[in-house]
């Protein structure tokens, strides 16, 4: 029988992502049917028996990938002490986190999905997957703003890779990025003394929030789903 990783075993049931997976076998907390623990970069089949945590590792449950239209004020967590967290507000039926971040001050197309090996697939910066925002900031933007935006900018956590910034009126503009540096376009912006007014996410590569509501959420479509396993599969396979 074909054996994987354990971090993508543990990752497969749905509880976490593979990264998380690593901490917990790191931990001592992933045992097998005899309750010893299982070192890191394991491999085992599909029918072995561990537990995480103290608990079964149950079946892989029914895979489920949806984007929601997040209301700027919902904070992207699954820890149900935090006041507006993205689980309460979405309400699913089945146990699902979000895919990556997206401010509390910031809108727009967030993914949430119970298939933990999917999250770094599709998190990984090194596979340039674009994210589309549409920006608002608090004074006229100029040509030269847009050119230094574009070429890549120092901030805190290093110089931002080239990318596409497109003017849209005087105060708004689009950008493309393939980066995922915590609150980029924000310290961008400040780098140049712009401040950001509104910021609102509008694609991850081929999926957009088009017919869908501030608040709204919906399953991803067959062709979508497809599509979205088709561009992170040399992920499955580097890791």
């Amino acid at each position: 029988m074909e054996e994987i990783r354990l971090n993508k075993y543990i990752a497969e049931s749905g509880i976490c992502s593979r990264r998380e997976a690593d901490k917990l076998i790191q931990q001592g907390l992933v045992l097998d049917e005899n309750k010893n623990m299982i070192e890191i970069g394991s491999k085992v089949s599909r029918n072995t028996i561990i537990y995480v945590d103290g608990k079964k590792l149950e079946p892989r449950p029914t895979l489920i990938y949806i984007v929601l239209n997040k209301p700027r004020g919902i904070t992207c967590t699954t820890e149900l002490n935090i006041s507006g967290n993205i689980i309460d507000f979405v309400k699913h039926d089945e146990r699902i986190f979000p895919i990556g971040r997206l401010d509390k001050d910031s809108e727009g197309l967030i993914l949430l999905t119970n298939d933990g090996d999917i999250v770094n697939r599709i998190l990984r910066n090194k596979n340039n997957h674009e994210k589309e925002y549409i920006v608002t900031v608090n004074r006229k933007i100029t040509p030269s703003f847009l050119q230094k935006m574009g070429n890549g900018v120092r901030i805190e956590d290093g110089l931002t890779n080239k990318c596409l910034v497109e003017i849209i009126d005087d105060f708004t503009f689009k950008i493309v990025l393939t980066q995922g540096m915590n609150r980029q376009i924000r310290k961008m912006c400040e780098h140049f003394e712009y401040t950001v007014i509104k910021l609102k996410r509008i694609r991850i590569m081929h999926i957009t929030i088009d017919q869908l509501d501030r608040g709204q959420w919906r399953n991803l479509t067959s062709n979508e789903l497809d599509m979205l396993l088709f561009l992170t599969k040399d992920s499955e396979k580097n890791h």
